[in-house]
């Protein structure tokens, strides 16, 4: 809505499921095979630790957090990703996600101010491909050919995405990062956040549950509607992805998972957040953070918002 006037419609579809995996909600096409893109970094870091990366290097809830996080580049997790790839005596050049400015306009503003160049840490998934080249270094696999499909850590990858999802991969590309992207049903993804969101420490699934929860600020960072949802609904994991893909779940293994059609993201928070109270979860808090109105702006200032249809409101 732009002054009172429909100015554009995004369209996509969502799917909820209870804690036993049956729908609740379904709104669109929950069968639609999608990449989840890094909605599937939670279920990835599981992987991880499932293959003896926290405990070969003594990793603490916030590496495993900067593993399952599309970053902001801001200090904190810069500094993250670089303790990570120490602990696993990695260095830094074995990275292999592009080159790219923070996320953060302040981080990337730092930068700039001080002519530096934006490097391979500062790509909002550094922290998955350090916890994958850590996890290389655990099992003595190679390291150069880590960002390969065939790889064992992406055959290991690829199993436990399956086993979360309850069903099998549907398709393998290539991600923005370089990394595999394996493609899901929205209905699967739902159940894959949801794997990660019921399960307690010391699993694997639920280690990576927990440091997301301790640690929201990693997992999106300052000012991102990710880490605002999760600090708004106690216990929620949540995990926002390229292309208008988000998923969260509560810690009974209430989930839900959403896919924007058109790939915007303007339109994800709010629709999560209709989708979450439509489901009775208390979404009061992330309300009055403002997720649900994603503001439109006109000269600098408001003149509309994002908001959802009837069918979610």
């Amino acid at each position: 809505m732009r002054s009172g006037f429909v100015e554009s419609v995004h369209t996509g579809s969502v799917v909820a499921v209870d804690p036993a995996g049956k729908v609740v909600l379904s709104i669109g096409d929950p069968a639609v095979k999608i990449f989840p893109r890094s909605s599937n970094k939670p279920m990835q870091a599981a992987a991880m630790v499932s293959l003896g990366v926290a405990d070969a290097f003594d990793l603490q809830p916030q590496h495993l957090a900067v593993m399952s996080a599309s970053h902001s580049g801001e200090s904190m997790h810069v500094d993250t990703v670089r303790d990570l790839l120490l602990r696993a005596d990695v260095p830094e050049s074995a990275l292999q996600c592009p080159h790219d400015m923070p996320l953060s306009a302040d981080a990337a503003a730092f930068l700039i101010s001080r002519e530096l160049e934006p490097g391979r840490i500062h790509h909002n998934c550094s922290g998955k491909h350090a916890g994958m080249l850590a996890t290389c270094a655990a099992q003595g696999w190679p390291l150069d050919s880590y960002r390969s499909p065939e790889h064992p850590l992406h055959v290991a990858i690829r199993a436990e995405l399956e086993a979360c999802a309850g069903e099998k991969v549907s398709a393998v590309g290539v991600d923005g990062c370089g990394a595999p992207v394996f493609a899901l049903s929205l209905l699967g993804l739902a159940r894959g956040i949801s794997a990660v969101g019921r399960t307690d420490p010391p699993d694997p699934r639920g280690r990576v549950a927990e440091a997301m929860r301790t640690h929201p600020d990693l997992v999106g960072g300052t000012g991102r509607d990710v880490t605002a949802l999760m600090r708004a609904v106690p216990g929620l994991v949540a995990k926002d992805g390229a292309e208008g893909v988000y998923a969260a779940a509560l810690p009974d293994g209430t989930a839900v998972a959403l896919k924007i059609s058109d790939g915007s993201q303007r339109a994800r928070p709010a629709v999560m957040v209709a989708a979450l109270r439509r489901i009775g979860v208390d979404t009061s808090a992330a309300e009055r953070d403002g997720l649900h109105e994603v503001a439109v702006l006109g000269g600098g200032e408001p003149v509309g918002v994002i908001r959802v249809s009837a069918a979610l409101a």
